[in-house]
């Protein structure tokens, strides 16, 4: 169900669009980004890529035709002033930016984000997705 949601997502999504992804450990978050990432290849008729999470590297970068995609894992930044020289908010009219653990960098307030919060139900089967427009 998580890859027909990222596949209806790809179809809101505009250039410069800003995603918060919150959410437990293994709840979901990378799996969306391949899902989403693997989908939008698809539809331009590119062959997939392997999508990892860069919870090491922070950044993993994907072009789609004329598109960049900048996926970052923020989940060993500790403190606020370490995001400052990644270059998060890069102002690109060809960009799409997707963001784990972004609990440092939420409160920005000149950015507007889609927030994306992955949550386990009953049970670590059964999950759900909800969304804030910011």
């Amino acid at each position: 169900q998580l890859e027909e949601f990222a596949k209806n997502f790809l179809n809101k999504v505009k250039n410069r669009d800003v995603f918060f992804l919150f959410g437990e450990i293994g709840v979901g978050k990378t799996t969306f980004v391949k899902y989403f990432i693997n989908e939008f290849q698809k539809i331009n008729n590119l062959p997939l890529t392997e999508i990892t999470s860069p919870t090491f590297s922070l950044l993993n970068e994907y072009q789609v035709k004329d598109m960049r995609i900048k996926h970052y894992d923020l989940f060993r930044i500790n403190k606020k002033v370490d995001t400052y020289n990644l270059d998060i908010f890069e102002k690109d009219n060809k960009l799409i930016t997707l963001i784990e653990w972004p609990k440092l960098i939420a409160d920005n307030q000149d950015i507007k984000s889609i927030d994306l919060t992955f949550s386990y139900l009953n049970d670590l089967n059964n999950r759900s997705v909800s969304i804030n427009f910011n």
